[in-house]
């Protein structure tokens, strides 16, 4: 549709000046008219938009990474398994892997990475060490392995590598952040951070790092554990929270409130799951090896919760009582 005008159009898709440069009150008008905000008729639907999409990513602290809004987990995921799930992964849009040195399947989430097609940078990749090694030199040896297995080009690199577990002590705490920090020095890593660490433990780096806060806490989430103080924590200080476990293992999928959410969205439990972690600002980390399912946990960008359902599944948190591996330790 043409926008008529007082100003000469000096081609078909040319706009009239803003209001500010018109010469008369009718340019004026019809200028302000033409800029004005367009609004469609209100509808059920365009009130429901959802307002997060699958190339959604967050800003790291004090970094100028980036990191994908949804992840694919492949905790314990079979080595035979493994690269062909990424893969599936991949073609379905995931663009944000996570594995660690425990899960044992590093090397297969690279050979899928290489298989995929896609750039490396286009991938954003994870990996966790899980204990420190017995010296500085040691630990941080075992760490570069992981990137060469992730990545074996020559100035192969992870995106992110975090500590799996405060456990072991302040100084196989410290012993293992200043391994990463010689990564993320050296290029081998863009960004490091931790995981089921509390309030207590991110305070304590303050005394031993050189990088702080960290750039990401994975911890335990979804509605019947969301650790409310460390989350807290880490939104206070810019520090993005990761949710691993947020389809709860399945253990919750017959819970009256979640079906009862589930169906009036027309969506499944397991959708509803990974769209609230989405809304609360998590970076969920949901896994499957199975297709159908991989593909329906990224299929959560056509519908939104509203703040009623969003206060029904906040009310069913249980505190730590409600974790299924672990919540963390705040003091």
């Amino acid at each position: 549709m043409v926008r008529a005008g007082p100003q000469k159009q000096i081609s078909p898709h040319h706009e009239p000046l803003p209001a500010a440069f018109q010469t008369t009150l009718e340019g004026r008008a019809a200028a302000e008219a033409y800029h004005a905000p367009q609004h469609p008729p209100a509808s059920t639907t365009d009130a429901m938009a959802p307002k997060l999409a699958i190339t959604d990513v967050l800003a790291l602290p004090n970094s100028a990474v980036r990191i994908p809004r949804l992840g694919f987990g492949v905790y314990l995921s079979p080595e035979r398994v493994c690269v062909a799930s990424c893969l599936h992964a991949l073609r379905h849009g995931y663009r944000h892997i996570d594995t660690a040195q425990y899960y044992q399947n590093e090397a297969e989430v690279g050979t899928a990475v290489r298989e995929s097609g896609l750039r490396r940078e286009d991938v954003f990749l994870t990996t966790k060490i899980l204990a420190a090694a017995g010296s500085p030199e040691k630990t941080y040896r075992r760490c570069a392995d992981s990137v060469a297995k992730l990545d074996p080009r020559a100035g192969g690199f992870v995106d992110l590598f975090l500590i799996h577990s405060p456990s072991g002590g302040t100084s196989k705490r410290k012993e293992m952040w200043g391994a990463l920090e010689r990564l993320l020095q050296e290029g081998k890593a863009r960004s490091i951070g931790v995981s089921n660490y509390g309030v207590g433990h991110i305070e304590e780096m303050k005394g031993y790092a050189a990088v702080w806060p960290p750039h990401v806490n994975q911890i335990e989430l979804h509605p019947w554990c969301q650790q409310r103080t460390i989350s807290a924590y880490c939104a206070t200080h810019g520090i993005v929270v990761e949710a691993y476990s947020p389809l709860v293992r399945a253990q919750k999928a017959h819970d009256p409130t979640l079906v009862a959410v589930a169906r009036q969205s027309g969506k499944t439990t397991a959708q509803v799951l990974i769209r609230y972690c989405l809304q609360k600002g998590w970076v969920p980390l949901p896994k499957s090896d199975t297709p159908s399912r991989i593909e329906e946990n990224a299929d959560v960008y056509d519908f939104e919760l509203s703040a009623e359902d969003m206060k029904q599944l906040d009310e069913l948190d249980m505190g730590a009582d409600g974790a299924i591996v672990q919540a963390v330790t705040n003091e």
